[in-house]
């Protein structure tokens, strides 16, 4: 089997290959229909809110913690899981992490009790923790800079498509066939696909040939304020959707009385399609804004997270169906354009050898914020109500665009080079002189 080898230089990152079939958009095509399992999984959940209640005794603040137990587990794992990804070959990481998430997810339909379904909550973001990074670095470092906005754009559509798909079949899988059996159907299909990936990838190489860089540690990444700034504002985006994609489906059934299925599909389908579309328009917009403005991609988070903060909190103050739909396409477009390119954005300051670790600390902050906003909207939802805690998150989150922007005109370009050169920002180098 002949082996395809990506090697980092100093500077750029280039591909060379055999005649491996494997090729950059087949990778692609491969990983994105994992993540599309991946998100299935971790969201069919929020489609059973009111099943949960009924058969396991879930009241609203344990609903709450059964989003939180995931999103905290698994931005936890992620500075380790990054680092992982950044010494050990990633295609192995994406084939084990599929197969464990897809036999936790089958294992959670034979919970009784608030406590063992709150379990496997815990082990699925021990488990789905260790893709991302993997995943993300194996399409990295397939597409250089000239495509990378795009390929993560389509990946990110894949996620889309799974949060759809996972909303409308967790409630109809619990009207038709129930939810345990859904849970046990979901599983098995992901075990199956590992298996493919593994046949797949079989003989499939993935290294990184690193030159040495003396100046140059994975603590660079905290001297970057163009950086842990996007990582603050990626941490209330995250809260503004977590909000949404747990508590919405859940929002409809309550204030429109819909059907489980009907709530879970609203509530997803229109948020969804809208966020691909504009995911894809975002990449392509911004691979080719890069080209001539050298900040291109982090305009576009900025512009991005400025305009979907008001639509968001439009959402939980629709006053009928019409309004709630037209509001989530609002935001689910210009949301797009910040998913397309907030990680292609971080990779523009952060050197390539970094890459893993930078995913996973910006995924676990973004889990956090997620996290939370879960936990304390079932604990805050008959007091302040849904509709009043997204009016804090909203107006955090555009007063955060404002501050990345700042930020980024006056440091991206130092930050930039150093990055591209490997020599570490100049504050670090500072502090070793």
């Amino acid at each position: 089997m002949e082996h395809r080898r990506f090697v980092y230089s100093e500077r750029t990152m280039t591909m060379r290959a055999g005649t491996n079939s494997i090729g950059p958009w087949t990778l692609l095509a491969f990983l994105s229909l994992v993540f599309v399992l991946n998100y299935v999984d971790r969201q069919i959940v929020f489609a059973i809110f009111p099943l949960l209640r009924h058969d396991l005794g879930f009241t609203d603040t344990q609903l709450g913690l059964a989003g939180s137990v995931f999103t905290w587990t698994y931005s936890l794992s992620m500075p380790f899981t990054g680092r992982l990804a950044d010494v050990v070959p990633r295609h192995r990481m994406v084939i084990a992490a599929l197969a464990l998430w897809s036999a936790v997810t089958a294992a959670t339909a034979m919970s009784h009790t608030v406590n063992q379904f709150l379990f496997w909550r815990f082990l699925m973001g021990l488990s789905e923790a260790l893709y991302v990074p993997a995943g993300i670095g194996l399409i990295t470092e397939a597409h250089p800079g000239t495509t990378r906005s795009r390929a993560l754009a389509i990946h990110g559509f894949a996620q889309f498509t799974g949060i759809t798909l996972g909303g409308w079949y967790g409630g109809w899988s619990a009207e038709h066939i129930g939810w345990r059996t859904g849970f046990l159907i979901l599983g098995g299909v992901g075990v199956c696909y590992s298996c493919i990936v593994a046949a797949r990838f079989r003989g499939f190489e993935s290294t990184i040939v690193r030159k040495p860089s003396p100046g140059s540690s994975p603590l660079d990444i905290a001297r970057s304020r163009c950086y842990l700034t996007l990582c603050v504002a990626f941490l209330t985006f995250c809260s503004m959707l977590w909000m949404l994609y747990a508590w919405l489906p859940n929002y409809v059934y309550e204030t429109f009385h819909l059907s489980l299925s009907g709530s879970g599909l609203t509530a997803t389908l229109y948020l969804q399609i809208s966020s691909a579309c504009g995911s894809l328009l975002g990449g392509w917009t911004g691979d080719r804004v890069s080209r001539v403005v050298p900040t291109g991609r982090f305009r576009i988070v900025v512009a991005g997270l400025l305009t979907c903060a008001p639509f968001a909190f439009g959402i939980y103050h629709s006053t009928s169906l019409i309004a709630l739909k037209l509001c989530a396409c609002g935001f689910g477009l210009c949301a797009g354009f910040f998913i397309a390119n907030a990680f292609a954005s971080a990779y523009d300051v952060i050197e390539p050898r970094n890459f893993g670790l930078a995913t996973g600390l910006m995924n676990m902050l973004g889990g956090w914020g997620g996290g939370a906003a879960i936990l304390l909207t079932g604990v805050f939802k008959k007091s302040l109500g849904t509709g009043g805690l997204m009016l804090y998150a909203s107006g955090t989150a555009m007063i955060l665009a404002v501050v990345l922007l700042i930020v980024v005109e006056k440091r991206y370009v130092r930050e930039h080079q150093y990055a591209r050169e490997g020599t570490g920002v100049p504050e670090l180098q500072s502090a070793r002189g």
